[in-house]
């Protein structure tokens, strides 16, 4: 079989097109520089595109007394005090520009009679400070991102799918990856490269990911070149994904349909969030609703497909019509189920890697010179819980630095000094999984980790459990090593799946020694056999493969900050 490659260059490479990813590439070109974007999903459909609620910004539109500070100070509180004061401040100053940016490039935010900006209340938020579009802010971005990336003729690769980033002497020199439809390699060579590929999510059975996205791909190729990730333990499991139909497991119901007013059920009928919080019952924060659900499940009081109830049907049904509008279709197209009438049955679902890989708070460069993470890739904001709209305001501040940051490091290079041997491997690497004809299949590999995930690591863990993960993952990397890859007509899918494969094992691999070393419960992490948080453990722990676990200190939360930080009542406020 003759294999084609293209060879490319460019001055900045930016891997991933979902929000984060394009942000930087249109900071690049803004700036007058050479940028190629590269996507294995297109770019009209990345995860981005599915983020439905808000995104946060001390604009002060409805509430005046709001403040970058307060952001700051609500963010860190909730990050269960592991998030990095630094990235924190980076972030909630930076915010209103991110704002301003969208607006400039014509998104249609939610405005006022007046024309103000809309805010509203996500959980754990001291004021209104969630902007949205509709139920959509996710795909509005994403639409508003990829428009302005054409007015700019960003070249952008879909379809691509990067399998190792270049390095010589721990600079990297650009990337390697093939045609996920004919197989064409590609060969670009970049003097910086911005890894936005997503996280880990997609290694757990139940999860808000779509096939084939958050598979960990962005963890190894970032661990591959050198760089190490940080608290890659700490997941965020949403309360409510659906349980069926299989092939859609795990798909979001809005946490407004909490918000306005849905009651959580057992199998049993009883409303079950009286015992874990009862002041917020079905308000409370993600991290607590997800564990109640579980606790549900876990102790038998769970439906028969291990699940519980969403009940939204006392509502009246203009109300769901008018509020729910997402849920409603949802359902009906998936279960041809009527929420006006129906409850949903639901339970926990993987739904946000809140570590990965290790960056600097001031540009999110990592340790391998030239190399930068941003979006769910990367770690330092969220800590042990997400604060509700974060995480769409963070792909914006740091796209803009990260692409300032890439081109400073490239126009600072005195040459690019490349290396045919990391060449010569990737090529091999490639040639080897193709020539690979052995006995596994790689789906049923995939499968085994998600299964032995979501058995041992989810929502609660324990030393046995994750012991008991470790081995079974041993058994499954010694399998990996005989698998069969066989591209077809249809394209080189296969060999796409097989390198899913070995990010997802990296990332849970990581992700159960990280765990393991957490030897308390705190935010989203759940130890049955460590229930207490320990003081001791206010670090964040950064795994690399020849290090394994260390831990590292978290600098003190300015006093400006600290002086803000306090208990945020529900009342009368959407969850997260």
């Amino acid at each position: 079989m003759t294999t084609r490659e293209r060879q490319i260059s460019t001055t900045v490479l930016v891997i991933g097109t979902g929000g984060s990813g394009l942000r930087a590439a249109i900071e690049v070109a803004e700036r007058g520089v050479d940028v190629l974007a590269v996507g294995k999903r297109h770019r009209d459909d990345a995860h981005t595109s599915l983020a439905a609620g808000g995104i946060n910004a001390a604009l002060g539109t409805m509430d005046p007394d709001d403040s970058w500070q307060q952001h700051a100070a609500d963010t860190i509180k909730e990050s269960y005090f592991l998030a990095n004061p630094h990235t924190v401040e980076v972030v909630t100053r930076g915010a209103e520009r991110g704002i301003s940016d969208l607006e400039r490039w014509g998104m249609d935010f939610a405005r006022e009679d007046d024309g103000r900006i809309s805010q509203r209340f996500f959980g754990a938020h001291t004021f209104r400070r969630t902007a949205f579009a509709g139920d959509y802010t996710g795909l509005e971005i994403q639409r508003t991102l990829v428009r302005r990336a054409e007015q700019l003729n960003v070249p952008i690769l879909d379809g691509v799918y990067i399998t190792r980033i270049l390095v010589k002497d721990n600079v990297v020199f650009g990337a390697y990856g093939f045609d996920q439809s004919d197989g064409t390699r590609y060969l670009i060579h970049a003097d910086a490269v911005i890894l936005a590929a997503g996280g880990h999510t997609r290694i757990w059975r139940r999860t808000s990911s779509r096939r084939d996205e958050n598979t960990g791909d962005a963890f190894r190729l970032a661990v591959d070149a050198g760089a190490r990730l940080r608290d890659p333990e700490l997941v965020q499991f949403h309360p409510s994904g659906i349980i069926e139909p299989e092939n859609a497991a795990g798909t979001l119901i809005s946490e407004a349909a909490r918000g306005e007013g849905g009651i959580l059920r057992n199998a049993l009928g009883e409303r079950f969030m009286s015992k874990y919080d009862p002041e917020r019952m079905e308000l409370s924060t993600r991290d607590r609703v997800a564990l109640a659900a579980y606790t549900e499940i876990a102790e038998a009081r769970g439906t028969q497909n291990g699940g519980v109830w969403l009940d939204v049907s006392h509502l009246p049904r203009e109300t769901i019509m008018s509020r729910l509008p997402r849920v409603f279709q949802t359902m009906m197209e998936l279960q041809m189920l009527d929420i006006t009438t129906d409850p949903i049955e639901i339970a926990p679902t993987a739904h946000y890697s809140m570590g990965g890989v290790w960056v600097r708070p001031e540009d999110h460069g990592t340790d391998v010179d030239g190399l930068y993470a941003i979006g769910e890739a990367s770690s330092g904001l969220h800590g042990a819980n997400r604060l509700g709209g974060n995480s769409l305001i963070e792909l914006l501040v740091y796209g803009r630095l990260v692409g300032q940051a890439a081109v400073a490091h490239a126009s600072a290079l005195d040459s690019q000094r490349r290396s045919p041997v990391a060449v010569a491997q990737a090529r091999a690497e490639i040639d080897d999984l193709l020539a690979a004809d052995g006995r596994e299949n790689v789906r049923a590999l995939q499968r085994g980790i998600r299964n032995m995930m979501t058995e041992y690591a989810g929502v609660v863990r324990s030393e046995d459990g994750l012991r008991t993960g470790l081995a079974e993952l041993a058994l499954i990397e010694e399998r990996m090593n005989d698998v069969g890859i066989h591209p077809d007509i249809a394209g080189f899918q296969d060999l796409a799946h097989a390198c899913d494969l070995k990010g997802s094992a990296l990332a849970a691999r990581a992700t159960l020694e990280a765990a393991l070393e957490r030897r308390e419960t705190r935010g989203c992490h759940n130890r049955s056999d460590f229930p207490e948080t320990d003081p001791a453990l206010q670090v964040n722990l950064v795994w690399s493969p020849a290090a394994g676990v260390t831990r590292e200190e978290i600098p003190p939360v300015p006093a400006e900050i600290q002086a803000l930080i306090r208990s945020v009542s529900s009342e009368g406020k959407l969850v997260e």
